[in-house]
């Protein structure tokens, strides 16, 4: 029987028209990167499966795609271990390695693998696929891009504005209004943990918090009290969600409640000077506020953390976000490296600018000019031609065989190409051709010899 032509669940194919706005999406990207001085890297598609692991969390390493050894390595599979209920032992001995789940960690791996060849502050950008076994939904893929950029070296605070500016340059650019940039930072969330009783379950809070968008207030606070948090401490995180007030007031509340929170108050006057700073130099495009609730569940980051929003005006969940993560690289041998990185969801701000219009209104991604083929000499003759255009720049093709003239303009404007190029057997006789527009129906005949010069 036939294969069914179907995609894995989770990827998809993409026409010659989304390629075109793909790559229109990743030249501005690029350009904002390396307007701001980040050079660009590639790593591999898989890595090591320890490489991978225990850097997300427990909920980030279940996401990870392992990959099955192969040949006589799977014979080593630990069957035992699998009986006994042990699956991690088991799924050691089947898998040594697994497609990356993002961009930081292996990014980390390769500043630690190649340090002695960097210059640092190493300011990196990577615009490469990365893959999760997420379960699929509108904006959410296996298999989708990542635009990560991240600068590794000493822990300032300007690198910070640099990246909030950096969000706010591409929007800019990309021409979207009512980007939002939510704030916070992981010290804060460490403090409220302390001011809770419950800074030994730092993780777990803010795991449940990161929820809050899903799953509302009450379901943030069940499971709390399920992972054992007492009803004074969420009592006392209700309080706390409900401070109003702009972002700077909000953080005077914050400070005067963590008086006894060294932490959280470091955390506090970092995010004062960010807030401080942008305000004496804005933000042109997106909208900048403190968002105490804005958790980012993954377990490296350290300081400033920050989410973007889509446009109100489109149903779209986060289209980025990053954070501060201090020694990420000490994972791989590289003690008292500071770093902090952006990421900007591809897929999921095409889809925006697709929803509000925002693609330039015409691609081009095929030949504008089509020569006929009336066969024998003509062709050859054409196909000289062809190729003085094709040394020029110019796109072309040429059609591959001797077909009805209808049937070969019927293929120039099914692909949306201006020009036809028809030298028939009389015009090679009299050294012309005869030049078609596609739009209007008009036609010309010129001089064999003024071909280059009328088409280039």
């Amino acid at each position: 029987m036939p294969i069914k032509p179907n995609t894995p669940k989770g990827t998809r194919d993409f026409s010659s028209a989304e390629v075109a706005k793909r790559n229109y999406l990743k030249q501005q990207l690029q350009s904002a990167f390396e307007t701001f001085g980040f050079q660009p890297i590639e790593t591999p598609s898989f890595e090591r499966l320890e490489t991978l692991t225990g850097v997300y969390g427990a909920e980030g390493d279940r996401l990870v795609f392992k990959i099955l050894n192969s040949g006589d390595k799977i014979k080593k599979a630990n069957l035992e271990a699998l009986e006994k209920g042990n699956t991690q032992d088991f799924i050691r001995s089947v898998s040594e390695k697994a497609l990356r789940y993002d961009l930081t960690v292996p990014f980390a791996r390769y500043v630690a693998q190649h340090q002695n060849e960097l210059t640092f502050p190493f300011r990196r950008y990577q615009i490469q696929p990365v893959w999760r076994a997420d379960r699929p939904q509108h904006g959410r893929f296996q298999e989708f891009y990542q635009c990560d950029a991240d600068i590794l070296g000493p822990n300032s605070l300007w690198q910070e504005i640099e990246m909030l500016s950096l969000y706010d340059h591409v929007f800019s650019s990309l021409k979207m209004p009512g980007v939002s940039l939510k704030i916070n930072h992981r010290k804060i969330l460490a403090g409220i943990a302390g001011v809770l009783g419950v800074a030994s379950q730092l993780t777990s809070f803010t795991v449940a918090l990161d929820k809050l968008d899903k799953i509302g207030k009450e379901g943030v606070f069940q499971e709390l009290e399920s992972n054992g948090f007492s009803s004074a401490a969420i009592e006392t995180l209700a309080q706390l969600l409900a401070l109003k007030g702009s972002a700077l007031e909000q953080l005077d509340e914050l400070e005067k409640l963590m008086a006894d929170q060294p932490e959280g108050l470091e955390g506090i006057s970092e995010l004062k000077f960010i807030l401080t700073t942008l305000n004496d130099t804005p933000l042109q495009t997106v909208a900048l506020n403190f968002d105490l609730t804005l958790a980012r569940g993954l377990h490296y980051y350290t300081g400033m953390i920050v989410e973007v929003s889509a446009p109100e005006k489109v149903k779209m969940g986060s289209i980025g976000g990053g954070g501060r993560y201090d020694d990420l690289t000490g994972t791989f041998g590289l003690k008292n490296m500071s770093g902090i990185g952006i990421s900007f969801g591809f897929e999921r701000i095409y889809l925006v600018m697709e929803a509000l219009g925002l693609f330039p209104a015409s691609f081009h991604s095929t030949a504008e000019i089509l020569f006929a083929n009336f066969g024998a000499a003509s062709v050859a003759e054409a196909y000289q031609q062809l190729s003085v255009l094709r040394r020029l720049g110019v796109a072309c093709e040429l059609y591959p065989s001797e077909v009805k003239l209808k049937k070969q303009l019927a293929y120039a404007h099914a692909k949306k190409m201006t020009k036809v190029v028809l030298i028939g057997s009389e015009e090679l006789e009299n050294k012309q051709f005869v030049l078609k527009n596609m739009e209007s129906g008009d036609q010309e005949t010129h001089p064999l010899t003024d071909l280059a010069k009328i088409l280039s």
